[in-house]
């Protein structure tokens, strides 16, 4: 398991707590725009896209396929005990992309557009994070 990081690392604020509410409770929560339809991702207050402020909760399926990846090979604080460890941008199903971690996985079977599903993981008491597998 990866070193815990500490909290006091990554904001909650106002637009982002349902989706650390929803980690917490084994859901990948993103946004969707009730006026264009679109899915959002990072949480924010205004749509990227529309520009309204009529933003809405979804739950993902969790699944995406791998959109970019590599491998870190030198880190430093919290992560340098990790070493090496895979990052890699996700493209949900739902349509957004997300930067998180491939865990489980070995090197050797990671391609881009490798099918993937979100594996949540405590990292410190009561705080979990998104991680991704590849599907067998």
């Amino acid at each position: 398991m990866p070193e815990q990081l500490p909290i006091s690392l990554l904001q909650q604020d106002s637009d982002s707590r349902p989706y650390w509410e929803g980690l917490a409770q084994g859901e990948l929560r993103i946004q969707r725009c009730t006026s264009c339809s679109r899915a959002v991702f990072y949480p924010r207050a205004l749509c990227p896209h529309c520009h309204a402020s009529t933003l809405s909760w979804i739950v993902t399926t969790g699944k995406g396929e791998i959109y970019s990846y590599t491998v870190v090979h030198q880190a430093y604080g919290p992560f340098a005990t990790d070493l090496p460890f895979v990052v890699a941008i996700i493209e949900l199903e739902e349509g957004v992309r997300m930067m998180s971690r491939l865990v489980e996985t070995p090197r050797e079977r990671i391609q881009i557009g490798a099918a993937v599903q979100v594996s949540f993981q405590s990292v410190e008491e009561n705080f979990t994070l998104p991680y991704f597998q590849l599907l067998e």
